[in-house]
């Protein structure tokens, strides 16, 4: 059997991974809070991810894999989100999820076994609230209820800080009900206009740490093989996690491995609305962008290293994978295996830039039929036909401009003329199409930046 490396946060060294129950492979990834559409960096963590189940569905087989994934549907933000719009929260949480699910599935992201709304396991987190008080790692104040941080002696063995350098470094919430300033909110009082619960601290709503740590425990066990997340969520939410899971289980472990995936800059600066390089997942593909392509950007960079979106990067992406399809036409079977070379790197702690150097080989030495086995167990390619691409749309809007182009230039050839052989050239390209003539005909390539409304009326 392959055998599979990860670098694990928690130990900071690749450790060789060795499951609890090889039968039953268990994965927990902290998914989103749903109140607006999945932004890049959201997107990347599912890439990431996905890559992950990949593999161990190809190394220990698709039965015996559970892959947990979370949706937080309370949350602050999102209350504020139904206050603005004056809409339900559960019209709001069932839009944006759908949302996330559709832009993930564009992207190729498989969906996981289990995906758990926070929503449908307020009883375990208030079983959980109700342990943490009774051995003594929590407590009641002023309808809130707090986790006790000094009661847990390796916090902070995740990120590798002390207390007081956290304390130090973080924006702490100051509140007359807390006995440390580091102890976190794990249940706080609802007013009536906000999302509320009954439970034996009054009405109200869990604190976002034990989310997951009870949908965890419910779904997984007291000990499981990985975690993952994004590094923005190692400290405070996993080290809160970690704490408060292992205080309410002393008996298990909680996650053996923890996997974090970098952040991802644009255009080499950090995302963010202020610079105006913000955009969702949504906003690409309404652009044109194909899901394959956005993956592809993203595989090359390996997930524990930042990685910077560029439009270069997705230009040569979707020149790359329209080569391979080309490449592909015809062929209608998949290799007995998926390379070894392909397997190997991706168990080398999900080294997908390697893969990719794997896939190019494979490319220039024609085999074919193994390039589009690997390209499926990356995640790309499972909706070529026949290992072709097409696209639908770009396909019946060019094909009669194809034949304008062709009368055009047949016309100019004898008169000498080839001012409408210019003109619908530069209408194509302004719509995004690459217009390729050669004594043997005219091919119309879409791009990524291929826009069919600017092409209405033109045949």
């Amino acid at each position: 059997m392959t055998t599979i490396r990860f670098h694990n946060t928690r130990t900071r060294r690749k450790e060789v991974f060795e499951p609890l129950d090889a039968s039953n492979v268990r994965m927990y990834v902290c998914g989103p809070t749903v109140y607006d559409r999945a932004h890049m960096g959201n997107a990347r963590a599912a890439v990431s991810f996905d890559v992950a189940y990949r593999l161990l569905r190809h190394v220990y087989g698709a039965d015996h894999v559970t892959y947990v994934r979370n949706f937080t549907d309370v949350d602050d933000k999102i209350n504020a989100k139904a206050a603005e719009t004056g809409r339900p929260i559960s019209d709001i949480t069932a839009e944006t999820t759908q949302w996330y699910l559709d832009d993930m599935a564009a992207l190729g992201v498989l969906e996981p076994n289990q995906m758990p709304r926070a929503t449908q396991y307020i009883g375990q987190m208030v079983a959980m609230i109700e342990e943490l008080i009774a051995k003594g790692h929590a407590y009641a104040a002023e309808g809130h209820v707090l986790f006790s941080v000094k009661s847990y002696p390796d916090y902070g063995r995740l990120s590798g800080r002390s207390v007081d350098d956290m304390i130090a470094g973080a924006r702490v919430e100051v509140a007359p009900y807390k006995r440390d300033p580091m102890d976190f909110v794990l249940w706080k009082p609802s007013s009536d206009d906000l999302p509320g619960w009954d439970s034996p601290w009054g009405r109200g709503r869990p604190g976002w740490h034990i989310e997951c740590s009870a949908m965890a425990y419910e779904l997984l066990g007291e000990t499981f093989d990985i975690h993952g997340g994004g590094n923005d969520l190692m400290f405070p939410h996993h080290e809160n996690e970690i704490a408060q899971s292992c205080c309410a289980h002393p008996e298990g472990g909680f996650a053996r491995y923890w996997l974090h995936n970098e952040m991802l800059q644009v255009e080499g600066k950090k995302m963010s609305k202020s610079l105006g390089n913000f955009f969702t997942v949504h906003d690409l593909l309404e652009q044109g962008i194909p899901g394959e392509v956005i993956r592809f950007v993203f595989l090359q960079t390996h997930y524990g290293k930042p990685m910077d979106w560029t439009a270069k990067k997705a230009e040569d992406a979707e020149k790359t994978l329209r080569k391979w399809r080309e490449q592909l036409d015809g062929v209608e079977s998949l290799a007995r295996r998926v390379p070894l070379e392909v397997v190997d790197a991706l168990a080398d702690d999900l080294n997908t830039p390697l893969a990719i150097s794997v896939l190019h080989k494979l490319a220039r030495e024609g085999r074919s039929e193994e390039l589009f086995t690997a390209l499926k167990l990356l995640g790309i390619g499972n909706d070529w036909k026949d290992g072709a691409y097409r696209d639908v749309e770009a396909f019946s809007v060019l094909v009669p401009l194809q034949e304008a182009l062709l009368d055009a230039r047949a016309s100019a050839m004898e008169s000498k003329d080839f001012s409408e052989v210019d003109r619908l050239k530069t209408v194509l390209i302004d719509a995004g199409v690459e217009v390729r003539m050669s004594k043997a005909g005219v091919e119309l390539v879409p791009t990524p930046k291929f826009d069919a409304t600017k092409l209405e009326g033109l045949a």
